[in-house]
């Protein structure tokens, strides 16, 4: 099947060229030149474990362009993989969403095939028919359901194994209207095998918001508990490890520390309670989820000044930047607020992380341009005695933190045996 993909960030980069492994000749649609430029060179202009490896393996079933109508004609299914980030007040941004959804409207109407339209991007319910739909049947003055197929497909991709589970997913949830675009999406996932549950696009939209509202609920849980235990003298970690052997609860996401970030669950949660707040619910549960989360990374700051209790003039070396291992994404990361509060405080501070520190520079210029960065690991341990590890990249557990004060968000087990002071923030 030939596939265009509207957007080549994560999601869209990921899902095209998972779908040009199982076969299929995609064609990305991005407006950022550079993006386009490194595509068809085969450079991922992200960092994806073995996404590299793959786009080399797949050269000539993948192409990039600006061009709408190029990559619409000569497909049969379009999905929209753009990005929906937070207004200030917490609300959806779908400007991105409406741009691509008017684009993909005027080339529908020079074309005379039946073309499904997919939504990919997390979008709160109601947006895919309510707002996405009457663009497109505007644009193209035909009708969705009869003219073209519209349907939506949530992406359940963790950043660092996004290839991983696009390729053995727990699940794909289908959410459509009209038996034809069924049939289109049910063929095109065919080779994966995963349960495949078909709903209506409503649900769909919401299946993918209530996931990361309960799992973010469930790391926020387990920091409040951990923060209590930390109190009390008790390892979190071995709690919930205990609490994780009840088949009805799982030990997924009780991984307590400094509190989760990354592109997905802050902006979703914050999107969320937007929505239900503008329909009369008071999102309780939610708000506290997100109050946890914004509170959390503090608990490293406090834990540090119990053994360096003045940080002005102090260099304090950050072990990490990305809001998790293996991705080079550092939105929401929590080493932002952690290294704001240092530098206001008047900390000197040098921080390394394998594959974030240009993306920390740029996104942060408030605090990325105020700090030093090193070379590798080994050089922030040679300059400083005072170390934040703030990311569980797997080559912090090669070194020798022998001598060093050591404040561990997030369990780095070498640091735990090796250091000469060592906190961690929930045990």
């Amino acid at each position: 099947m030939n596939i265009s993909i509207i957007g080549s960030g994560y999601v869209g980069l990921v899902t095209g060229i998972g779908f040009a492994k199982l076969g299929n000749e995609v064609t990305f649609v991005d407006v950022d030149e550079r993006k386009i430029e490194l595509i068809n060179q085969g450079i991922p202009p992200i960092y994806e474990e073995g996404l590299e490896e793959l786009m080399d393996e797949l050269r000539g079933r993948y192409y990039a362009t600006r061009d709408y109508e190029e990559a619409i004609l000569n497909s049969d299914v379009t999905f929209i993989c753009v990005g929906t980030p937070s207004l200030e007040d917490g609300s959806i941004d779908l400007k991105y969403v409406k741009s691509a959804a008017e684009n993909i409207g005027k080339v529908l109407k020079k074309k005379d095939e039946y073309h499904v339209v997919v939504v990919k991007s997390t979008v709160l319910p109601g947006t895919t028919e309510g707002i996405v739909r009457p663009i497109l049947e505007k644009h193209s003055g035909k009708r969705a359901f009869r003219d073209f197929g519209l349907a939506m497909n949530p992406e359940f991709l963790r950043e660092g194994v996004a290839l991983r589970d696009f390729l053995n997913p727990d699940r794909i949830v289908i959410g459509v209207q009209d038996e034809r675009t069924r049939k289109v999406l049910e063929e095109l996932y065919a080779p994966i095998d995963a349960p495949k549950l078909v709903v209506d696009i409503k649900t769909a939209e919401m299946i993918k918001y209530a996931s990361n509202a309960f799992l973010a609920t469930k790391i926020s849980f387990a920091n409040e508990i951990g923060n209590i235990c930390k109190k009390l003298g008790i390892d979190s970690w071995k709690v919930f490890e205990g609490v994780g052997l009840d088949h009805r609860i799982s030990p997924h996401f009780f991984r307590s520390g400094i509190g989760f970030g990354g592109s997905c669950f802050p902006k979703d949660i914050r999107a969320l309670i937007s929505k239900a707040r503008e329909i009369g619910e008071e999102p309780l549960i939610l708000e506290a989820v997100l109050k946890v989360n914004e509170k959390q990374p503090f608990r490293l700051i406090e834990l540090l000044k119990k053994h360096v209790s003045e940080l002005k003039g102090r260099t304090i070396g950050v072990l990490g930047l990305a809001f998790k291992p293996n991705t080079d994404d550092v939105r929401e990361t929590r080493a932002y607020p952690i290294i704001r509060r240092l530098l206001e405080e008047g900390a000197i501070v040098i921080a390394y992380d394998p594959k974030a520190m240009e993306n920390f520079k740029h996104m942060y210029p408030d605090v990325g341009t105020k700090i030093k960065y090193a070379g590798s690991a080994r050089e922030v341990l040679e300059v400083t005695d005072v170390i934040l590890i703030l990311t569980e990249w797997p080559e912090f557990e090669g070194l020798d933190y022998s001598g060093k004060i050591v404040i561990d968000g997030r369990r780095v087990r070498a640091a735990e045996k090796t250091a000469k002071v060592y906190e961690g923030v929930c045990w």
